[in-house]
């Protein structure tokens, strides 16, 4: 109800759970979450744990063309993927790029998972194309930033208010891991959904751009 009210058109979401084993009748929590404002989404599948497996996921009001979760996990660490995919935007000829992110915890995987990502910007996407890439960055020490913004992008909240959106931990939010980054776009506003009931629905801040 609180994502829906806030009338987004996309939603980047991470740590989605996608199965619960030993209940073939529960539905995906992606599909639970869509099923009713975003008719289109896209999973992909990251970690895979005793009770079932989470992963990204993305919730689109317009059709989503394609999509490939490009798996960019660590040996013997949770798994981690990009979820990327392509978004028909109604008037426009050519799809939105779309790519849903959760990086790892250890700056050594942050900075393997980073090379990937600028690989697949690089290599997927055309360089005049519209892009967002948004999610849980786990960058609190901010090199992760000078890496994107040398691939092109530019992150919202910076762009509307000269620095990054502390949205972790929700309750005292001190730390910006969490962002939206765009090329191919302009930032109109950005904003860090606050207060009830965001503080008590996740250990995060959720982020919001337009």
């Amino acid at each position: 109800q609180a994502v829906a009210e806030t009338g987004a058109d996309l939603v980047f979401l991470q740590e989605v759970q996608g199965q619960v084993r030993g209940d073939a009748s529960a539905l995906p929590q992606y599909e639970y979450l869509a099923e009713r404002l975003w008719p289109r989404f896209a999973y992909g599948r990251n970690a895979v744990l005793a009770d079932g497996h989470h992963g990204n996921a993305l919730l689109s009001r317009y059709p989503v063309l394609q999509h490939a979760n490009h798996d960019v996990s660590v040996a013997g660490h949770e798994g981690r993927g990009l979820l990327h995919c392509q978004v028909a935007m109604p008037g426009h000829a050519r799809p939105l790029h779309a790519i849903c992110v959760h990086l790892g915890l250890r700056a050594s995987h942050r900075r393997h998972q980073l090379r990937r990502l600028v690989e697949v910007l690089a290599a997927r996407i055309p360089a005049d194309a519209a892009v967002v890439v948004a999610g849980d960055f786990n960058d609190w020490r901010g090199a992760a930033h000078p890496v994107l913004l040398q691939a092109g992008l530019t992150e919202v909240h910076q762009a509307r208010h000269g620095r990054l959106a502390r949205s972790f931990p929700a309750r005292w939010p001190l730390l910006p891991l969490d962002r939206i980054y765009v090329r191919g776009l302009e930032v109109q506003s950005a904003a860090v959904l606050r207060g009830t009931p965001w503080a008590g629905l996740s250990d995060h801040l959720p982020l919001q751009a337009r």
